[in-house]
């Protein structure tokens, strides 16, 4: 008979909002773990979590915490404890999942979204770079369609829920609706839509907007594709909206590129507008897949369409593609 080989697994940031949510993906999937650990701040040490019916008590993430062996660890906690602790995780043989920026364009860790670019695993050493929530959703419809249109150019036009700034984020939202003053972000984000995502940088874009550009690159093997980015951060709770414009080199059938993408992994469709069929925020949260509709023609390009993508930012933003990571890598 055939044992299944078990693993032990760390979740670095494991009472955060994306460490919350992987969570509840960890009990969804019931992967081959035989011994889970969870590690956060000092300040939460000791919460209890409760996973496939046992209760963990949280550790406080110390410069030991890896010494006693692990295979995974999804770190969920931030650019600086990421750059802290991950290469001590990787040095000791625990392969790092990093859901922070702070590993992302670094040449020599790979940047991964399983349906689009999962032989890129075959080339680490012990750190993978999980995107960012805007970058991932955005590259699920691109890469097929990269590979059978070739893409010229991409303009990014999002429409990031609070959700995305974590709690502190979420919070805005409450309390600004209430018409208290925000704490996170510089306007009242209640009614609003802010054009100010991250930091500003010399060239005039946000970081959040280079993000996109840079890892949407980095991911389809393109160092050199045009693309350009607004985000905008809106007063919706969950799930990233974007909308996506792609030039293509080469002419398409659009039923066949519906189809196409209808039939690539990942992806739901929902395109009937007779119906009033087209992705929402509100039903994507709390699924794993990327739901794209309003395929249209560009029609003052030669070989363009437009088209309405959103996601669940927590879930297929952060903590489910990095537990896909960590799943395809034990396969």
């Amino acid at each position: 008979m055939k044992i299944m080989k078990t693993y032990k697994l760390a979740l670095v940031g494991a009472t955060g909002l994306v460490g919350r949510t992987a969570l509840q993906v960890l009990e969804e999937k019931n992967l081959p773990v035989s011994e889970y650990v969870f590690f956060s701040s000092k300040k939460s040490a000791g919460n209890t979590i409760h996973l496939l019916g046992k209760e963990y008590v949280v550790r406080e993430l110390t410069e030991t915490s890896f010494d006693e062996g692990f295979d995974f660890a999804i770190f969920s906690a931030g650019g600086e404890t990421a750059k802290k602790y991950a290469p001590i995780a990787a040095s000791k043989g625990c392969v790092v999942v990093d859901n922070s920026s702070a590993f992302r364009m670094d040449d020599d860790v790979p940047l991964v979204v399983p349906e689009v670019n999962s032989d890129d695993l075959k080339h680490h050493n012990n750190i993978i770079a999980n995107p960012n929530c805007s970058t991932i959703q955005a590259v699920v419809p691109l890469k097929p369609l990269d590979d059978k249109y070739k893409i010229k150019r991409v303009v990014y036009s999002t429409y990031q829920a609070v959700s995305g700034a974590g709690k502190h984020g979420v919070e805005d939202l409450e309390n600004t609706q209430k018409g208290l003053e925000p704490k996170k972000f510089p306007h009242p984000i209640a009614n609003n839509c802010l054009p100010h995502i991250d930091v500003f940088l010399d060239n005039g874009y946000t970081k959040e907007e280079m993000k996109m550009i840079n890892e949407t690159r980095k991911i389809l093997h393109k160092p050199n594709l045009k693309v350009t980015a607004t985000t905008v951060r809106v007063p919706v709770l969950n799930s990233h909206s974007e909308s996506i414009n792609v030039e293509f080199e080469n002419d398409f059938d659009l039923e066949e590129l519906k189809q196409l993408l209808k039939n690539s992994p990942g992806i739901v469709l929902q395109d009937d507008i007779e119906k009033n069929i087209y992705p929402l925020a509100t039903n994507s949260s709390g699924f794993d897949e990327v739901f794209v509709g309003r395929i249209r023609r560009d029609e003052s390009v030669p070989y363009g369409i437009n088209m309405w993508v959103v996601a669940d930012n927590v879930r297929k933003g952060a903590a489910s593609n990095a537990i896909q990571i960590v799943e395809a890598m034990m396969k």
